[in-house]
């Protein structure tokens, strides 16, 4: 569901799979060019001159939470203990895009599945699937949020428990999608991001809390009625009154799927 292809950033450990039933990969750190700290470095400048007044409160407080800097591509082996210590999550390596009941076994066993490849100088502004700066930059902060990540993981144990029944996993892949990668959130000081798929582009960070999209309060039946598009910026955006909506919409799904 969520990452991209493989990248020279990747090596194999030793063990030969995860309970996942994915291969067992490590980010091969030395592999990292100038050149990609580079990219890095811009990219993580350019998001957070744009970010403030404009990202939820929480996820900027992750930043600091989880000791993200411009002055190097996150280290998944210092990123992993912060990580386990703050909410017991941790991140781990993929290849390439994750079947929708692997990504959900995943998040309901708090692991969050991240690509280790960066984007090229040329690609700042245009990716067709997400690099690890979407992946990292983009969802690790927020997952050092005990309320975040706590509603993460029951998406994933829900979809789990819920995945051998037709549909289901659309229905748990748009929740997902309407929130934790393009959410919006109404903070007392105004609108905010907090969806990753936002936070992680520059170009659609101004075009969600632009004039030119819709944008409707959070609803269950409004997401779950919505079909999404991933290759351009989204026409319409759901708005959080606040963030315990999300929990009670995982339940309001399950107690759906139960009837």
């Amino acid at each position: 569901m969520l990452s991209s292809s493989a990248s020279s950033a990747l090596t194999p450990a030793a063990t030969a799979a995860t309970p996942a039933a994915l291969p067992l990969l490590t980010q091969d750190y030395s592999a990292y060019t100038a050149a990609d700290q580079h990219v890095w470095q811009l990219l993580f400048d350019r998001q957070m001159a744009l970010l403030p007044g404009r990202a939820a409160d929480a996820f900027l407080a992750g930043v600091q939470h989880i000791g993200f800097t411009r002055e190097a591509i996150p280290d998944f082996r210092e990123v992993n203990p912060r990580l386990r210590e703050l909410t017991g999550w941790e991140l781990v390596v993929v290849p390439g895009i994750v079947d929708d009941a692997i990504f959900f076994g995943l998040l309901a066993d708090k692991k969050f599945p991240a690509t280790t490849w960066l984007r090229k100088l040329e690609q700042l502004d245009y990716l067709e699937e997400p690099d690890m700066f979407h992946d990292v930059f983009g969802h690790v902060p927020l997952l050092t949020n005990p309320e975040f990540a706590a509603f993460l993981q029951q998406l994933g144990a829900a979809a789990q428990h819920h995945r051998h029944q037709p549909n289901s996993l659309e229905l748990f892949t748009r929740l997902y999608w309407f929130t934790a990668e393009f959410g919006l959130l109404s903070q007392p000081d105004g609108l905010r991001i907090y969806g990753a798929g936002l936070l992680s582009s520059h170009g659609e960070v101004k075009f969600s809390l632009s004039e030119k999209p819709t944008r409707l309060p959070f609803s269950l039946t409004g997401v779950l009625d919505t079909a999404f598009e991933k290759d351009k910026f989204q026409e319409l955006y759901f708005v959080l009154e606040s963030m315990p909506q999300l929990p009670e919409s995982l339940a309001e799904l399950q107690a759906q799927l139960a009837d």
